[in-house]
């Protein structure tokens, strides 16, 4: 197994060396956020975004930015320098950092910031060709979930809900709408339109959701920014599910029933196919 590049409060060291303090706030009450930010060809894609989105993470709990801009930058081209592997998926959390369990803020404390570059994993062949499943589940997570925290306990239940009934994803579902994945946002395409969630607090702001509405418009095709009906995910021609580790992948049953023709859709191939070129610009 290849060596992965780690950093952890300004030193770059292997993972197998990081020594965090049992006492850290993330580990205690999980009060902290995290960046995912996928590297292609040894290049970050979407490397900006994903830097103004971390600092809107941390801006909205509180915790002050430890770097600037330019020195993520730096670290996160570092963590690629240091690894051996082409395609990456470069982690940041950043914690309020050490202190006596209480819940209140401590003060005086410095974050604890960590990152590492991780091996990219291929998303297998079957999943392209035959989509994958979905299974809706109710969203029992906060009210907050346009800031991306590290306390994720409801999102990993949700998985494994879905992982239990056979699926690949769950899907969030609150007061009769489908909101997102527990680890995806979502698209519903419905007699020729195109829907998703609106960006607010009930979704987290996906970059690469950002990129297929960016690709639609390639296509001449409108996205409808609104909040789709639970019923709509049994009604629809295609759905897709869009995530930085996953990219965009079509979903070809929801608890079990056929989605359209139960083949992945001619649109999600296009938007696709976009996506393949688009990934390696950056």
């Amino acid at each position: 197994m290849a060596e992965i590049p780690a950093f952890l409060n300004d030193e770059y060291m292997p993972l197998e060396a990081c020594q965090i303090s049992p006492l850290d706030r993330g580990f205690i009450f999980g009060d902290g956020v995290y960046e995912l930010i996928p590297v292609y060809d040894r290049k970050a894609f979407c490397l900006q975004p994903h830097l103004v989105r971390l600092a809107r993470s941390l801006e909205q709990v509180h915790i002050q930015n430890p770097y600037t801009h330019k020195q993520w930058e730096g670290i996160v081209e570092n963590l690629i320098r240091q690894s051996n592997c082409i395609d990456l998926a470069v982690y940041i959390q950043v914690t309020r950092g050490i202190a006596p369990r209480d819940h209140g803020f401590p003060e005086n404390t410095s974050p604890t910031v960590f990152a590492m570059a991780n091996l990219l994993a291929d998303i297998a062949d079957e999943q392209l060709q035959k989509g994958v499943a979905l299974n809706i589940v109710k969203d029992t997570r906060w009210q907050r979930c346009d800031i991306k925290v590290i306390d994720l306990l409801p999102n990993v239940l949700a998985k494994q809900s879905a992982l239990q009934a056979g699926a690949a994803e769950a899907i969030m579902v609150r007061d009769g709408f489908a909101l997102e994945g527990s680890s995806s946002n979502l698209f519903v395409v419905r007699d020729g339109e195109v829907f998703t969630h609106p960006k607010d607090s009930l979704i987290l702001p996906g970059i690469t959701r950002d990129v297929i509405l960016e690709l639609l418009g390639v296509l001449g095709q409108k996205c409808h920014e609104q909040a789709i009906p639970e019923n709509w995910l049994y009604e629809a021609d295609e759905l897709w599910i869009t995530s930085s580790a996953k990219g965009i992948l079509a979903a070809t049953t929801v608890n079990q029933c056929p989605v359209g023709n139960g083949a992945p859709g001619k649109l999600w191939k296009d938007v696709y196919d976009l996506y393949q070129q688009r990934k390696f610009l950056g």
